[in-house]
């Protein structure tokens, strides 16, 4: 089984931004969690990042040909206004999960939108880094239960 984790700007700079909002670990930090997760559940696991909108966009349009299961996204602040990614994210019908490391339904009015969430199985928010693995346990449900 693989499955793709994207996320968006900024993400690549956990443990340096706001860490009152999404903490002191860093990206590697994360990366780690993510692989040990996959090794406990002998699955594959791709984690990509990019602060470039065609770069998200194309590696959600690679995921089409090259076995990919799942997505699991943190679009990042283009989860507001990326229209964009949306397309990109209902193009095709795998399971997918938009989140957030923060609760962005108690942050500034503007992150209350998401433009993504619609095209996405599920959104999870509120976590910290352990959504990530929540996220992970969901997608491997959606997969086993044969979700779209």
């Amino acid at each position: 089984m693989k499955l793709l984790i994207i996320n968006g700007p900024n993400i690549n700079f956990l443990g340096i931004r706001e860490k009152a909002v999404y903490g002191n670990q860093d990206y590697d930090y994360l990366l780690k969690l993510i692989e040990k997760k996959a090794k406990e559940l002998d699955i594959r696991v791709e984690v990509f990042q990019s602060n470039h909108e065609g770069a998200i966009i194309d590696r959600i349009q690679d995921a089409y040909s090259d076995g990919t299961e799942g997505i699991i996204i943190n679009p990042g602040a283009y989860t507001h206004y990326s229209y964009a990614i949306r397309d990109a994210l209902a193009s095709y019908d795998i399971p997918k999960i938009e989140i957030h490391i923060s609760d962005i339904m108690k942050r500034e009015a503007f992150r209350h939108t998401s433009v993504t969430a619609e095209v996405c199985d599920e959104q999870i928010k509120g976590l910290g880094l352990d959504g990530y693995l929540v996220a992970i346990d969901h997608m491997m449900e959606l997969i086993a239960g044969g979700s779209k």
